[in-house]
């Protein structure tokens, strides 16, 4: 973070400043300088850092203010009065959270950083962490970790910004209308990359037009010497140009994209390389990141890093050494005994299972193609109908075997049986899940595991890869 006493951090929030156990606000109390994270888990305190103490479902972060003492933390942003650290009292932490982030960026934004905002109803945490292993190549770049993209996540993310940070990059979620408009205010953005208008949570939003215009927010915040960088593949992005201020750069596969693939192949592992055409530029681009779709993830990132002022040559590059940047997303595994284990089990919906399931369909093997699939959810009254999709999907690409589990994930094993495959398998629990594929993979088979977060599926796929990994 970069470094607020904190009387500054009062001033900014609007809260006061007060000693242990409420005492008065002493001028030391005041100096006392805030230059490590800022945390809202007691256990991820450090040296310097400011403890958020938030009131959430399940815990009250003020019960934990000692522990985040012990582990290092300097002060504490709470809305009553504690005894363990010096505080800034406010009325509303999350506000003041989110006050504090908008002052940070502001604060560098004025030295030069330039604040890139992602949003998608897929793909984002995969296109955000490209985008920051290739822009880390040109300067010093900050990306949320992992999904961290709610209202929590993205001022966590921007209190990591440093004095030296040049870029910002701000993948949003959004899970109402309104959501991503609060997320730009407290970091506006001067390039808005928009991947996708999909299914995901249509069951909160209603349809996907509603989706389109949560997602519009992001391109309706940028300046008018920004960029929004939007999907031309994508008919309801591309209608996004109206809406926004900022010149707009199309990237796809359509011929008037500006940063166009063409000659889209998959090799045996199934990693995709294509040609690039950029201006009057074609340069071929081989990925080590498994799927077709992570060629439509690359092009907003190379639209974006030319815009900061990266090379063209030295893009590509960086796109070639790239690798998965978050668990769960396309984790390709060998074990000693010749299964391939593929875990994108960190979340799904529609389009990015079939992205999934097309992608197993193409890898070369000697065994037989297995999909592990769980429960999407937040789909809508069209949930069933959508799993039962993804089943006859998998017929349709001649995949060789289907595993259903648990009961919300019945309507995809009907699916497959109606789509031809020949093995189809329900199992209730990821328990007998994994006795089944136990008995059942071979030596060549290779096996995709597929589902939302909350069915459980990444975790039976590092039980298939025998990695002792905590949820």
């Amino acid at each position: 973070m970069i470094p607020l006493t904190l009387a500054e951090v009062a001033g900014i929030t609007g809260g006061t400043v007060h000693g242990p156990n409420g005492g008065t606000a002493s001028d030391e109390t005041g100096r006392i300088v805030l230059d490590g994270p800022v945390v809202t888990d007691s256990r991820e305190a450090g040296p310097g850092s400011l403890y958020v103490a938030r009131i959430g479902e399940h815990a009250d972060g003020h019960v934990y203010t000692g522990g985040a003492r012990s582990a290092g933390a300097v002060a504490a942003l709470v809305t009553r009065p504690v005894e363990e650290l010096p505080y800034v009292l406010v009325t509303d932490v999350q506000e003041a959270f989110a006050a504090l982030a908008a002052e940070v960026v502001r604060r560098r934004v004025e030295q030069g950083m330039v604040v890139v905002g992602i949003t998608g109803s897929s793909g984002k945490t995969t296109t955000k962490d490209l985008l920051a292993h290739v822009l880390s190549g040109h300067g010093e770049t900050v990306a949320n970790v992992g999904s961290l993209n709610s209202e929590v996540g993205v001022p966590l993310t921007v209190c990591r910004v440093t004095p030296t940070t040049q870029v910002l990059i701000v993948e949003m979620g959004a899970r109402g209308l309104g959501h991503i408009d609060y997320l730009t205010r407290m970091a506006p953005p001067r390039i808005g990359i928009e991947l996708n208008v999909g299914s995901a949570h249509l069951g909160e939003f209603g349809s996907r037009e509603v989706i389109a215009r949560a997602k519009t927010e992001l391109v309706a915040a940028l300046p008018a010497d920004g960029l929004a960088v939007l999907n031309a593949d994508d008919p309801l992005v591309r209608a996004m140009a109206t809406e926004t201020a900022a010149r707009v750069c199309l990237t796809g596969r359509s011929e008037d994209a500006h940063v166009r693939a063409t000659d889209v192949r998959l090799d045996a592992s199934g990693a995709p390389s294509f040609t690039l055409h950029v201006d009057d530029r074609a340069v071929p681009v081989a990925l080590a990141m498994l799927g077709e779709h992570q060629v439509d993830n690359a092009l907003p990132v190379v639209a974006t890093a030319l815009e900061i002022g990266m090379d063209l040559d030295a893009v590509v590059e960086r796109l070639e050494s790239a690798r998965p940047g978050s668990r769960w997303r396309m984790e390709r595994t060998e074990r000693p005994d010749g299964v391939v284990v593929v875990n994108d089990a960190y979340n799904a919906n529609p389009d990015s299972m079939a992205a999934a399931l097309r992608t197993l369909a193409r890898m070369t093997r000697t065994g037989r193609a297995v999909a592990v699939l769980g429960a999407m959810y937040e789909l809508g009254p069209d949930s069933a109908a959508e799993h039962e999709r993804m089943g006859r999907l998998a017929g349709e690409l001649g995949l060789d075997a289907v595993v259903a589990v648990a009961p919300d994930a019945a309507a995809i094993a009907l699916g497959a049986e109606r789509g031809g495959v020949d093995l189809v398998r329900r199992v209730d629990t990821l328990d007998a899940a994994h006795e089944l594929l136990d008995d059942q993979l071979r030596p060549g088979d290779v096996v995709l595991l597929k589902s939302s977060r909350d069915a459980g599926l990444r975790l039976l796929g590092d039980r298939l890869t025998a990695q002792e990994v905590s949820s």
